[in-house]
């Protein structure tokens, strides 16, 4: 009887030790799957702040103010524009063709 007894209390001790192992192992997965939940709210929150920011960048208003203002870009008018006619008569319609706006830059700049 005394053979059963220890091997039943080595097989009761492996056990215990198994199942402490498990919730430990059970509590560290558990801690990084809040770790990323809390990862995946603040990214959700950043694409959202990213989306509005695009969608308010990309206003018509917005842009046109940066191209005025940052670029310094004019609108086209009739006055500035040149009119060609086709080579050879062939149509007669008069193309419009912007004019340059500023000069090339110079060979081998770079920005």
């Amino acid at each position: 009887m005394s053979r059963l007894n220890v091997l039943l209390l080595v097989v009761l001790i492996g056990s215990s030790l198994s199942l402490i192992n498990a919730q430990y192992q059970a509590r560290g997965t558990f801690v990084e799957l809040n770790r990323e939940q809390a990862l995946e709210h603040q990214l959700l929150q950043d694409w959202d702040r990213l989306q509005y920011e695009q969608s308010a960048q990309s206003k018509s208003a917005r842009v046109e103010a940066v191209a005025r203002n940052d670029l310094k870009m004019q609108a086209v008018s009739p006055g500035r524009t040149q009119y060609l006619s086709a080579p050879g008569g062939a149509s007669g319609a008069a193309v419009p063709v912007p004019m340059p706006a500023a000069p090339a830059s110079p060979a081998g700049a770079s920005r």
